[in-house]
């Protein structure tokens, strides 16, 4: 009796298998896993070639292909370490039901340990769990190329890669386990939609420490800004970033759906009101309207939207999109000129500051509309919550950020060194550090 059970089991076991291999496959969703392609490869976009063009531009020529060098060098650096322990320690379950995992998520997934073909994302979307660490990827590479911005033209190239590694691995993994991978700020109900604080608070307050830490460039002015080399790379990279921004924001709720429609749309207004708001200013304030303000806004009207842009309506959008432009507009030609730090190609006044606007934000204009009926809404339709949550998110991404910033600062300054000497600095980095010259 218990051999012809153990027959039956033995055998129930083997046809079952390809049965449960069959319905694993089934449940994958081939839309949503196209969609999440197509957003992953735009999001890789905005950093190469999109942000190095943005950043290359603005500088001067002898510094040029420094910026396209720290971008390039960063996505494969970044990506090596994200696949090894960094999408284990942002999105791991090792430690989910301890106190632990409130910090960080484990070692359970290093490599995409126990990750095949058919695992499919335990977060949604019906895709492959490798294609959403892929997606994620994309995000930790971005993250510190954002802070390149602020120490742009002085940097050593050794110094600035032991510091970037560092930097991932020490403030953006735990930063974004703690919003996005089961951490304390996301049992407390603080909305990121697609980074505002992981992303862009992170390496905008990092920018800042950086600029205020390594100091100014040699000759640098607050009233003469130091004009950009070519204005057509930053006019091509800034729209390089509108593009790849939709896959970015729209992307981030992994699914090929409504609410992916709404963030697209959102993210599209809130650049279009922030471009026309800073265009109306600087035609104002300086007489003209610039192709580099243009630019700079639609990147200020991209940050703000992020953290909102899977919570808020049209109308939002476009409050968002006026108000960070308004600010941040007002950050960098006021308050930059009357303080003198030389946040170089303005990482913290566009991306700390419009992530700053957007996280806020996020918890006044929250529409149920959006969220559906047992959402979350903001404070304008009567949930002040919200508000408070987004408050303590932001301020905790400030603390973190600008204090393990500092630390790791001055780690890599008295070890490798981070600024270059006078000499290199005037004659150009492109050059000393790298031995080559952007035009012949």
């Amino acid at each position: 009796m218990k051999a012809k059970l153990f027959i039956i089991c033995a055998l129930s076991t083997i046809f079952a298998m390809p049965v449960l291999a069959q319905d694993s496959a089934a449940t994958l969703d081939s839309g949503n896993t196209a969609w999440m392609i197509v957003a992953t490869i735009l999001v890789m976009f905005m950093t190469i070639p999109g942000l190095a063009l943005f950043y290359g531009g603005l500088v001067r020529q002898k510094n040029f292909l420094s910026i396209i060098m720290q971008c390039f060098v960063l996505a494969a650096a970044v990506s090596l370490l994200w696949f090894a322990f960094g999408y284990s320690w942002v999105f791991g379950t090792a430690f989910a039901d301890s106190p632990i995992g409130f910090i960080i998520g484990g070692f359970d997934k290093v490599f995409l340990h126990g990750i095949t073909l058919n695992t499919l994302n335990p977060l949604g979307g019906n895709i492959p769990e490798m294609l959403f660490a892929l997606f994620q990827c994309m995000f930790a590479v971005i993250t510190p190329a954002l802070i390149i911005g602020a120490f742009a033209e002085r940097v050593k190239f050794s110094g600035y890669l032991f510091f970037i590694i560092l930097w991932s691995i020490i403030v953006y993994n735990p930063m974004a386990h703690w919003v996005w991978g089961g951490g304390w700020l996301q049992e407390m109900g603080a909305i990121d939609f697609a980074g505002g604080t992981v992303v862009h608070i992170n390496a905008g307050i990092s920018a800042l420490v950086m600029a205020l830490l390594i100091g100014k460039r040699m000759g640098y002015k607050p009233t003469r800004p130091t004009t950009p080399h070519d204005v057509p790379y930053v006019f091509l990279g800034a729209g390089f970033l509108w593009l790849g921004w939709f896959g970015f924001n729209a992307g981030s709720g992994l699914a090929a759906d409504g609410l992916a429609a709404n963030a697209f749309l959102v993210t599209h207004i809130s650049t279009a009101a922030a471009v026309v708001v800073w265009m109306a200013i600087d035609w104002i304030r300086n007489g003209k309207p610039t192709v580099v303000g243009s630019s700079t806004a639609a990147v200020a009207g991209l940050v703000a939207i992020t953290p909102a842009a899977g919570t808020v309506d049209i109308i939002g959008a476009m409050a968002i999109g006026a108000i960070s432009s308004l600010v941040c507009f007002f950050m960098v030609a006021v308050v930059k000129e009357k303080f003198g730090y030389d946040d170089s190609l303005d990482a913290f006044g566009v991306h700390g500051v419009g992530g700053i606007i957007g996280s806020i934000l996020t918890g006044v204009f929250a529409t149920q509309f959006i969220t559906g009926p047992e959402g979350v809404q903001g404070a304008l339709y009567g949930d002040w919550h919200q508000l408070w949550v987004q408050i303590v998110a932001t301020l905790a991404t400030i603390v973190y950020s600008a204090v393990l910033t500092t630390l790791l600062f001055l780690l890599v300054d008295k070890t490798v060194g981070v600024r270059v000497s006078p000499r290199v600095e005037e004659e150009g980095l492109d050059i000393y550090e790298h031995g080559e010259s952007s035009y012949n």
